[in-house]
Formats: structure tokens, sequence, C-alpha cells
């Protein structure tokens, strides 16, 4: 029997919706506290590679290069197996995936099964971030108003929490395979708990509007044969957004560790970060209804520069002693956060509301353009890192957000 997305009050439906990003930021931040313990335990054994050592930096970039082509080769099943199985079944199946590839990255026995789980951890990340927006996006419309931001913050504010329970996990000494172990049982519990409240979105759509797949097939040739310009513009955005979060997500850690080799009991960078993305995430709608999604975001793109420049000076820049080191790279990282934290909601917001093409097909396509941002990133800072240092590369990182702020001010897509 077919599920109507109306049984359950518009509410519960909303917040359970809520959960599954809650459940996906926990994965996620869970993954990002310990990158550099997984580094630890798998790069200092497994650097010599065909007989001779290579840039521990270098190499495990390319390491978490695995991650984003997990993420690049899922995009085409995306597309298809949310308009075949709909996103409330997708939903389900990615979020339990993505703690599956998380439980594997805490046992793998060696780099090469850890590359695997990367790969396969990437893949479930982007099955998951299409299909709850895609969900969210149903949301929107089922309530007439815009609630993507508060999808967006409550995955920002597991994410937070889960970078606290990381940090905890170091203190305490708990090992990465323990501490991911309890955290897949949590997000397995959630996903059975909310998993009725979900929208059952392929048979109303279908109802509603019969050749609606032939129609989504049409419109992704078109788009290829003649790209829509407004999708475009803001990929490239999303582009730049998700080269700045890989830098953020992937080595924020490994900067305190690292460059000013802080102690454990100091090494809050993902930290800091995190809760200022949530606290921004969840500010953003408040932001809308004062400056409008337009200086928002350029408002995001003048605090993503202004971060990453602060945080490059105590880096090895100029010098510093160490409370000054870890002060001032907080506060960077922290601007970087809140600028951030509205990049992805409001890229995604405006897609659903501006373009011609179908929600779900349109989010697919920003996932295409925008992921090139993610297969750059680990490979262009592990270059720059080995040739300048990680501080120049995050510095280099920063003119992205000098890059935001120009597009989100002249490109048309922005404006009205």
């Amino acid at each position: 029997m077919e599920v109507s997305r109306f049984t359950y009050p518009k509410e519960r439906v909303r917040w359970a919706v809520w959960t599954f990003f809650l459940a996906q930021g926990l994965c996620f931040s869970t993954w990002a506290s310990r990158i550099p313990d997984i580094k630890a335990l798998f790069v200092a054994e497994d650097m010599w590679l065909l007989g001779r050592q290579v840039d521990d930096v270098l190499f495990w970039s390319w390491v978490l290069f695995l991650i984003p082509a997990g993420k690049f080769v899922a995009l085409p099943a995306a597309g298809w197996l949310i308009s075949r199985l709909g996103s409330r079944v997708m939903s389900q199946a990615s979020v339990l995936g993505y703690a599956a590839a998380l439980l594997s990255i805490g046992w793998a026995g060696n780099v090469y099964v850890l590359g695997v789980c990367l790969f396969a951890f990437g893949v479930c990340w982007n099955l998951c971030d299409i299909s709850l927006n895609t969900q969210g996006v149903g949301i929107e419309r089922l309530m007439g108003r815009t609630v993507m931001a508060t999808f967006h913050g409550g995955w920002s504010l597991a994410a937070c929490g889960g970078a606290l329970l990381g940090f905890l996990m170091i203190l305490w000494g708990v090992s990465p395979e323990h501490h991911f172990s309890a955290v897949a049982v949590v997000i397995a519990a959630t996903v059975f708990w909310g998993r009725k409240y979900l929208q059952e979105d392929v048979a109303a759509e279908a109802a509603a509007a019969p050749g609606q797949e032939e129609r989504a097939s049409a419109g992704l040739l078109r788009f290829v044969r003649r790209p829509e310009g407004l999708l475009l513009q803001l990929g490239l955005v999303s582009l730049f957004a998700l080269v700045v979060e890989s830098a953020m997500f992937d080595w924020s850690g490994f900067y305190f560790k690292s460059v000013i080799e802080a102690p454990d009991s100091l090494q809050i960078g993902f930290l800091v970060f995190m809760v200022m993305m949530a606290t921004g995430r969840f500010l953003t709608n408040y932001a809308y209804g004062k400056l409008g999604k337009r200086r928002v975001l350029q408002c995001a793109g003048f605090l993503i520069f202004s971060g990453f420049f602060l945080s490059a000076l105590p880096g090895g820049v100029v010098e510093a002693g160490m409370t000054v080191k870890v002060t001032v790279i907080s506060a960077g990282f922290m601007l970087v956060g809140l600028g951030i934290s509205c990049m992805v909601p409001t890229v995604y917001s405006l897609a659903g509301a501006k373009s011609r093409t179908p929600v779900g097909l349109a989010i697919t396509i920003l996932s295409a353009v925008s992921f090139v941002g993610s297969l750059l990133a680990p490979p262009l800072i592990g270059l720059l890192s080995k040739s300048f240092g990680l501080q120049y590369a995050y510095l280099a990182i920063g003119l992205l957000g000098g890059c935001i702020w120009g597009m989100t001010t002249f490109c048309r897509a922005f404006k009205n």
C-alpha cells in the first residue's frame, strides 16, 4: 500500500527529516575528528611505496582523494536511484550505508582496505546529500516557506557534537574503531526511528505528473546540450565552497597537530570551526530576512577570505607563541565556519526557487559541478603544502572567498 506524504503532521515530517540530517552530520564529524589519528595509524607504516619514501602530506592527500572520488562516481547513479526509488527509500539506505562505511574505516587493517572504505564512504556521503536535500526541498514546498537552513543547521549541530565527542575520545584515549562502532549504532537507531515519517515522493509525484521520468531525462539532455546558466553559476560558487569545506574538514585537525604542533588538549581547530558553522546555519534564516540571500553570500565570501588570511599568519607566516597561535588560528577558523555555514543551503534553496530544471535533477547537476571542488581540493592542498607549506596552502584557499564575493556581486544568478 502506498503511503501518502501527508499521512503525518507537517511538523513531524519536518523534524523526522531533520533527524536524518543529524545522523549524517554525526557520521561525518566522527570521521573528520579522528583524521589525524587515522593518518598516524597508517601513513607511518605505508609511506614506503614502490621502494621509495614519499612526502607524508602529499601521500595522505591522495588517500583523502578517494572520498571525493567516491562522491563523484556516485553522481550518475544518484539521480536515477532517487527517481526510481524515491528520496524516502534512498535517504534510509544511504544513511545506513554511510554508518556502515564509517564502521569499516575504524576496523580497516591496512591503507589499501582503508582506501576502499573511504571510497565507499564517499559514495554513501553523496547519496545522502542528494536524497536528503531532495527531501528538504520537498518540505520547503510542503510548508510554503524556507526551512532548508534549519536542516543544514541540524547537520552542523550534530557535526559540532560529533567534533566535541571526537575531542573527548582523543583525550580519553579511546581507539577510532570503538569510537566509530558506537556512533554507527546510534545512527542506525535514528534511521529506524524516523523512517516512517519521511515523504513518499515517488508515487505522489508520478500521479501528479505522468511521464515525469521521461521529461527529467529530456531535461538532462537539454542541460548537456545547452546548459542552464543559472545552474552553472550556482554550481561554480558551490565548487569554491566545497574546496573551502574540504580544506577545513580534512586538514584543520592536521593543521593544529603538525603545523603549530599543539598538544592534544589544545587541538581544537575542527571543533571551533564546527561550532561556528552550526551557529551560522541557525542564524541563516534570520540573515535572509535582514540582508537577503545575495548579501548573505557576499558576507560569507568576505568572512572566508578573512578567516584563512588570519589563520595563516601564526601558522608560520609570522612568528608567535603557542598561546597566540592557538587563539588567532581558532579565531580565523571560526570566521571561516561562520562564512561557509550559509553556502550550501543558500545555493540549494536558490536552485529550488529559480531553476527551470526539475528539483531532483537540478540538485544532481549542482552536485556534479560543485563536487569538482571536492576532487580538486585534496591534491591541490597536498601539492601546495609540499611546495610551500600548509599555512601558505590555506592562504591560497582563502582567495576563493574573494571569488565567491565577486560572483555573488556581479553574476546575474544572484540578483533579484
